[in-house]
């Protein structure tokens, strides 16, 4: 009987360790829970950026890096026009001086225009800029 002992006690560990696992694999397609899909422009399209400051806070965007920093006050909405729709890689920082974190919530309202909403988060350090590179993809970093 003690010989069949450890071979029990392995065997009840195995059933007790996967009784406590509380996740489950689940089979399906990318169809039934994929989530939403990235937004993406086609390329050469004329873009419209629209910047919403979300925040309690003075948030700061620099378009061009090197260019003069924009003030955007708490609620304030900001448009932006892509100069030409050939523009590669328009790009967007922003920032809070009092180094709050922030996140940028992206959408598009309308067939040419990309929305970023910039709120506060409590993730540390938050987005910092946004991308929109010349294959029409958005990137937030």
């Amino acid at each position: 009987m003690f010989k069949k002992l450890p071979i029990v006690l392995a065997a009840a560990t195995l059933l007790l360790t996967s009784i406590d696992h509380t996740q489950t694999s689940l089979a399906g397609t990318c169809a039934s829970n994929c989530g939403s899909r990235p937004l993406q422009f086609t390329p050469g399209q004329r873009i419209r950026l629209e910047v919403v400051n979300n925040t309690s806070k003075l948030v700061e965007l620099e378009k061009i890096q090197g260019s003069k920093a924009i003030p955007l006050q708490p609620g304030e909405k900001l448009q932006f026009a892509q100069e030409d729709g050939k523009q590669p890689n328009l790009s967007l920082v922003f920032w809070d001086k009092t180094g709050s974190p922030l996140q940028a919530v992206v959408s598009q309202p309308n067939f040419g225009t990309l929305r970023v909403e910039i709120r506060p988060t409590w993730r540390y350090p938050g987005d910092r800029s946004l991308y929109i590179l010349n294959d029409g993809r958005v990137n937030v970093f």
